[in-house]
């Protein structure tokens, strides 16, 4: 599987998950801690799988540095979000641990944006 395919496949999968918590938890859960895990990993993982779309079908950057970040986003979506759900509806709060992964990865799919952006002007 492709790079770029993989990042695809992956912001897919992070706006379905993002999707689905984010109705779960206005719908389906009282407790307002719960609420705030679900909507925070919904909102990061969401504007992700935007993100890493809008990179990999754009065409305006550096080609390996776009595959990256839309690869990267997509991942550090599932692993940011996901853990807070998991989070959220386990309370097994060493799942936490995982969510900064998840963070540093989105965090270096924008350094990417970033290179390639440059890259592509220089």
């Amino acid at each position: 599987m492709r790079l770029s395919s993989l990042g695809a496949a992956l912001a897919g999968l992070d706006g379905l998950m993002a999707v689905a918590a984010g109705a779960f938890g206005a719908h389906g859960v009282a407790d307002p801690a719960v609420k705030a895990l679900l909507q925070t990993g919904a909102q990061y993982q969401l504007i992700h799988a935007v993100a890493a779309l809008v990179i990999l079908s754009g065409g305006r950057f550096n080609q390996g540095a776009s595959r990256w970040a839309g690869a990267l986003f997509g991942l550090g979506g599932l692993l940011f979000g996901g853990s807070l759900y998991l989070l959220a509806l386990t309370g097994v709060r060493v799942l936490g641990a995982v969510t900064p992964l998840g963070g540093l990865l989105m965090l270096a799919g924008w350094a990417c944006v970033i290179w390639g952006s440059l890259a592509k002007a220089g």
